[in-house]
C-alpha cells in the first residue's frame, strides 16, 4: 500500500498554512482534519499525538489532513490567541473539501489546544458528523459554548492528566452526556498523563476502534 504522505501549503487569512495530507485513493473516502496543541508550548503538527491520530485516519482510509497555525514551522503570520487559529483550521476544512467534494463524511480531531479549536469548529460547521478531542482542558478553556453540542464524538484523556484536574472533566462529561439525540463517549486510559507518554499505542488502538465503530454508521 502506498500511503504517501504530501507536504502542501494551504491558503489561510494570515498567508500560506504549512499541512501534511494523505489523500485516499478510494472515492468518496471520508475526510478528517487533526489539530495540533498549543503553539506557545512548543506544539506543532509533528506532534507525536496529532502523527498517531493522522496516522490511525490514514489507516481507516480517510483523506487526512494535519496543518500548523499561523507562526508555527513554515506557517505565515503570529501567535493570535485562539481567534487567528480557529480562521486557520476552518481555511484547512476549506481546503480538505475542495480536495474531496465527494467525501461520504466530515470528522474533526485535535490534541490539548487543539481540541478547543476543534470544537469551536465544529460549532460553526454543520457538515462535521464526528469529532475525537484528544486531553481537552476544561479547566484553562471555557467549552460551555458546546450547549448544545451538536454531533456525536469521543473524549479521551489520560487518569493521570498532570494538567487537568479530574473533576473538570467530569463535570464536562455531565454536561455532555445529558444533551438529546448525540452520544459523546469519555474515555479514560489508566496510568497516562496528558500527553500520553509511553501510552501512544492504547491511544491509537482507542481511537482506531472508535474509528471503525462510527465510520461505518454513514
Amino acid at each position: 500500500m502506498d500511503n504517501k504522505i504530501f507536504e502542501i501549503f494551504i491558503p489561510g487569512p494570515a498567508g500560506r498554512l504549512e499541512a501534511k495530507y494523505y489523500k485516499s485513493k478510494k472515492n468518496t473516502s471520508p475526510i478528517a482534519l487533526v489539530l495540533q496543541p498549543h503553539p506557545q508550548y512548543g506544539g506543532t503538527m509533528n506532534n507525536k499525538v496529532v502523527v498517531q491520530t493522522f496516522q490511525t485516519f490514514l489507516e481507516n482510509d480517510f483523506s487526512v489532513c494535519r496543518v500548523n497555525f499561523r507562526g508555527v514551522g513554515k506557517s505565515d503570520g503570529d501567535f493570535d490567541n485562539g481567534q487567528g487559529e480557529l480562521a486557520d483550521a476552518a481555511a484547512a476544512l476549506d481546503w480538505l473539501e475542495r480536495e474531496n467534494f465527494d467525501n461520504s463524511q466530515c470528522w474533526i480531531a485535535g490534541f490539548s489546544f487543539g481540541s478547543l479549536i476543534a470544537m469551536q469548529l465544529l460549532m460553526r460547521r454543520p457538515e462535521i458528523n464526528r469529532f475525537i478531542a484528544i486531553s481537552p482542558q476544561p479547566n484553562v478553556y471555557d467549552f460551555s459554548f458546546l450547549s448544545p453540542c451538536p454531533t456525536s464524538g469521543l473524549v479521551i484523556y489520560g487518569k493521570k492528566d498532570e494538567l487537568v484536574p479530574a473533576s473538570h472533566t467530569d463535570e464536562l462529561n455531565k454536561r455532555l452526556s445529558s444533551q438529546k439525540g448525540i452520544k459523546v463517549e469519555f474515555q479514560s486510559v489508566a496510568d497516562t498523563n496528558h500527553f500520553f507518554s509511553q501510552s501512544e499505542e492504547i491511544l491509537s488502538k482507542n481511537l482506531d476502534k472508535y474509528i471503525k465503530k462510527e465510520s461505518t454508521l454513514f
